[in-house]
């Protein structure tokens, strides 16, 4: 992981954080946490990660199971924009992918082994085995969390890459692909769960 993309995760990680905190601040949290309060980095990465699991595992829900093979192709958009969408994700792979990579980020901030078979899961097409799969690595994704402290936070992991940077990587990531479903459900004439609210 280069310098510029940590950068662009350490940002992602702040937007994210600033967005849990403004929730954390409304009336129906509780307990309240005092502004200047030490929290525990599992604690307030936990929060974030559960944010962007709901979020995520709705939109996946979302898409019904007859179009998970959905991908952009040409046919959709006006012929002038003479767009290449060969290699374009389908919805299942969208899917897939966020799932791998929340073991692989998990893995290397939470010190955990993956007890699973990632390259099975990259071959799922089936919508009930692909959400179970995502629902296990967001399992396996809190468990690496769990072991987040303010001891160990910022040891580094790979280079510039801290245990945080990295629980706030695997966010940052998923809501990149999260952006892309949300509009793969467009594109099918699904209001996303969130919009809908």
């Amino acid at each position: 992981m280069n310098i510029k993309h940590t950068r662009g995760l350490l940002a992602a990680t702040l937007l994210i954080a600033a967005s849990v905190f403004a929730q954390a601040q409304s009336p129906s949290s509780s307990p309240k946490i005092a502004p200047g309060s030490l929290v525990e980095p599992s604690k307030t990465f936990d929060a974030m990660l559960s944010d962007f699991e709901g979020e995520f595992t709705s939109a996946a829900k979302a898409m019904p199971a007859d179009k998970y093979n959905f991908a952009p192709n040409p046919s959709i958009f006006a012929s002038s924009q003479n767009s290449d969408y060969n290699g374009v994700r389908t919805f299942a792979s969208e899917i897939t992918h966020v799932t791998i990579a929340n073991y692989h980020y998990a893995s290397a901030f939470g010190s955990l082994k993956v007890d699973v078979d990632l390259k099975a899961i990259d071959k799922l097409t089936d919508k009930d085995q692909i959400l179970a799969a995502l629902a296990a690595s967001f399992v396996f994704t809190h468990k690496a969390i769990a072991n987040l402290t303010t001891k160990n936070a910022f040891e580094s992991v790979h280079e510039p890459s801290t245990r945080a940077s990295l629980a706030g990587g695997v966010v940052a990531h998923g809501f990149d692909h999260y952006g892309q479903i949300v509009e793969y459900l467009r594109m099918n004439g699904i209001v996303p769960p969130a919009s809908a609210k």
